[in-house]
């Protein structure tokens, strides 16, 4: 990878550029303890992986379905948005080299913006609490979209806003899913380990470069 080629920048947020995957195994204990006593509540590994790239909305809607937990997912999200709003108010951090490669970007003149699916409040608190918002042309959440990461949606907005063609992108990504997507779309993509996440040997063969879990993502600078 030439690293002067990049122009344009697609970013995800939770497991990409903050190190925020843990709050999944958080909610599940908190929503076990909550509503079936048992704080070692955990979904199928085949739900923990789908509700990762939907909007948690739909998330939730998802878990109470499936599992009988809560009044209905409206009520399953309100009560794990207090803990959300919380954890990035005052605990989130950038993953190591975040920022480096960022100021890094920033001088050479790359666009960049961030396509996440947590909610755009969320994303906005995690920024200003890691203080990365000067970074970007434009932030993007999948729950503004209506279509989550399965979806090419999320992504061709995030090229329209940085004016450039799919072919000219760069998706900075840690979720196998939107690289699938991104790949099929023609985008080139960095895969970031993330060691709360799945499917960590697909993304290293399919992504175009892969940040590995011995690695900083600096080394693209």
């Amino acid at each position: 990878m030439n690293k002067m080629d990049i122009k344009y920048a697609i970013f995800d947020m939770d497991g990409t550029l903050v190190d925020s995957l843990m709050i999944w195994e958080v909610m599940w204990s908190r929503l076990g303890e909550k509503y079936l006593n048992d704080g070692g509540f955990r979904p199928s590994v085949e739900d923990d992986k789908a509700v990762r790239t939907l909007t948690l909305a739909d998330a939730m809607e998802l878990i109470h379905k499936k599992y009988g937990i809560g009044e209905s997912g409206k009520a399953l999200l309100d009560a794990v948005s207090l803990l959300i709003t919380d954890f990035y108010r005052n605990d989130v951090q950038l993953k190591r080299g975040a920022r480096e490669l960022l100021d890094t970007y920033l001088a050479k003149g790359v666009k960049m913006c961030i396509a996440s699916a947590t909610d755009i409040g969320w994303i906005k608190i995690a920024m200003e609490h890691c203080d990365i918002e000067k970074y970007f042309v434009s932030v993007i959440s999948c729950a503004d979209i209506g279509k989550g990461k399965d979806k090419p949606d999320v992504f061709l907005k995030a090229c329209e806003v940085l004016g450039c063609s799919v072919d000219d992108a760069w998706l900075f990504e840690d979720s196998l899913v939107a690289i699938q997507t991104a790949t099929a779309m023609g985008m080139k993509t960095v895969g970031i380990y993330d060691r709360n996440n799945y499917g960590q040997d697909s993304i290293k063969a399919l992504a175009t470069v892969y940040v590995d879990c011995d690695e900083s993502i600096d080394k693209l600078i």
